[in-house]
């Protein structure tokens, strides 16, 4: 699969087979069982119920071809998702969840840092390009960031301010992005996918 574009289409249409199977997250902390719906989950977990949906959707572009926290060479670090083989990997992605309200509907305030950090150690969507591109890690390589929205909390301030700063680090190839809506959890009922493939350093 060379186009990232139909990878987005297909992950967002995933996003809303997964909700329509109504699973239902528990808080890692709390072990509170959430409301019904994708949106709770963890960004690990949301990427594995994705997946497993890409592989029912289109089986012969995703079945026996998608790869989970994939290590980078010569280091501890680990890629989110793979797609191809394990002997050529076609694309190396980074994903990262943009939930700016929590199951309750009260605000996230540190959301923003797993977008936007410049510091390593916050292993922000930001600094992720800079580590997939300097690596060998996958034919092509591509930072995913999926969000849901809300009514006081668009999506695209968060994507203009995260490009704006990304541009100044690695060379960004065109936005792909692609909605999903009537999803069944009351808060996270809609939002929608972004891609860029990461050609080189800046």
């Amino acid at each position: 699969m060379n186009d990232l574009g139909q990878f987005v289409k297909d992950f967002a249409s995933a996003v809303a087979k997964a909700d329509q199977r109504r699973p239902q997250a528990i808080g890692a902390r709390s072990k509170l069982t959430f409301q019904p719906g994708i949106g709770p989950h963890s960004e690990a977990r949301t990427i594995a119920l994705v997946g497993a949906e890409l592989e029912l959707l289109e089986p012969d572009v995703y079945r026996e071809r998608l790869f989970y926290d994939v290590q980078y060479p010569g280091s501890k670090q680990r890629c989110d998702v793979c797609l191809g083989t394990i002997e050529e990997l076609e694309w190396a992605i980074e994903a990262k969840m943009l939930r700016m309200l929590g199951d309750n509907g009260k605000a996230n305030d540190n959301i923003l840092m797993h977008l936007l950090s410049p510091y390593p150690a916050h292993r922000s969507a930001l600094t992720d390009c800079e580590k997939l591109t300097k690596s060998n890690m996958g034919k092509h390589k591509a930072i995913l960031i999926y969000g849901y929205e809300a009514a006081d909390w668009p999506l695209h301030p968060a994507i203009e301010a995260f490009e704006i700063l990304a541009k100044n680090r690695v060379r960004l190839g065109d936005c792909h992005s692609a909605r999903f809506e009537g999803l069944v959890h009351p808060v996270h009922s809609s939002g929608e996918v972004f891609a860029w493939e990461l050609m080189e350093s800046a």
